[in-house]
């Protein structure tokens, strides 16, 4: 298939359901409404939100029928971004090419603009159960999955084992935690709430669970080796970041051929895992294969 033509497409479609969903900066809470779109509308690979899609289509659904956890989901990770960067955790000056909005917005209203985001990703999700553009049973299964992805388990538990990490000598099982959890989890709920919006049966969603899993824990594993092996101008933030803080990173953990290996492996499996689809899930495997491949 043309991933390119497909991803460029999708993403038309998630930017344009984002612009409608993010309010207008104006009134008394411009300026927070101003830092929140500043940071989504900066731009990225919009990798979940077409992972729910794509998900979607391949339980035979229609993409549209996954835009509210689409639209969701890009808004819980940009809130996730802004927070990553600040001096308090990971201390950036860059993001996606462009200043951090602590930068441009100070730390305060860069705080105050991630909650915002958390919440409107949240909401929105429930109010298109509310107001029937998605059926208000799948509605509540995807906002439950992305709230458990986003949580103390998934994405912000990891975020705090990364942190704890720092500056210490890590094995590989400890940076498989770290990943399945910072990156893969939301990554792996991005499938999935897809399927849940198209109405997928129980072993289509266990199959696009095992599959984002894996897709999800190899993109953290080929982020380690381009912040190692990239360029900032190619990859929009700075390189060499992650060795400079010591991170706990695949390439410290087993050395860079073996972290390739790994990223490798996890990918070829998550194909094995869309056997079941037939066609309707080029797009996943097309996406996989990108993923190991991508420079950025």
């Amino acid at each position: 298939m043309d991933l390119k033509a497909y991803l460029a497409d999708r993403r038309r479609l998630v930017d344009s359901a984002l612009d409608e969903a993010l309010p207008s900066a104006e009134g008394p809470a411009g300026r927070v409404v101003e830092a929140m779109r500043y940071s989504v509308v900066a731009g990225g690979k919009r990798l979940r939100p077409i992972l729910c899609l794509a998900g979607a289509e391949a339980v035979g659904g229609r993409a549209e029928s996954a835009l509210p956890a689409a639209v969701a989901l890009e808004l819980i990770h940009t809130y996730s971004l802004i927070h990553d960067d600040l001096p308090a955790m990971d201390d950036d000056d860059l993001r996606r090419g462009r200043p951090t909005s602590h930068k441009v917005f100070g730390e305060a209203l860069a705080i105050l603009a991630g909650d915002a985001l958390l919440t409107a990703g949240l909401g929105h999700l429930a109010r298109k159960g509310v107001e029937g553009a998605l059926d208000p049973g799948r509605s509540l299964a995807v906002l439950d999955l992305l709230a458990r992805a986003a949580g103390w388990d998934g994405m912000v538990g990891g975020q705090a084992a990364d942190m704890e990490a720092e500056g210490r000598e890590v094995d590989e099982a400890a940076v498989a935690y770290i990943h399945r959890r910072k990156t893969g989890a939301l990554i792996a709920a991005s499938v999935v709430s897809g399927g849940l919006s198209a109405g997928g049966n129980a072993g289509q969603i266990q199959a696009l669970d095992a599959y984002g899993g894996r897709i999800g824990w190899a993109f953290q594993i080929v982020d380690d080796i381009l912040d190692v092996e990239g360029n900032t101008d190619e990859l929009g933030k700075t390189a060499g970041a992650d060795e400079a803080r010591g991170k706990a990173t695949y390439p410290k953990a087993v050395g860079l051929d073996q972290a390739y290996a790994q990223a490798r492996l996890l990918i070829d499996e998550s194909i094995g895992y869309l056997a079941e689809f037939g066609p309707s899930a080029e797009p996943l495997r097309a996406i996989a294969g990108y993923l190991l491949a991508r420079k950025k």
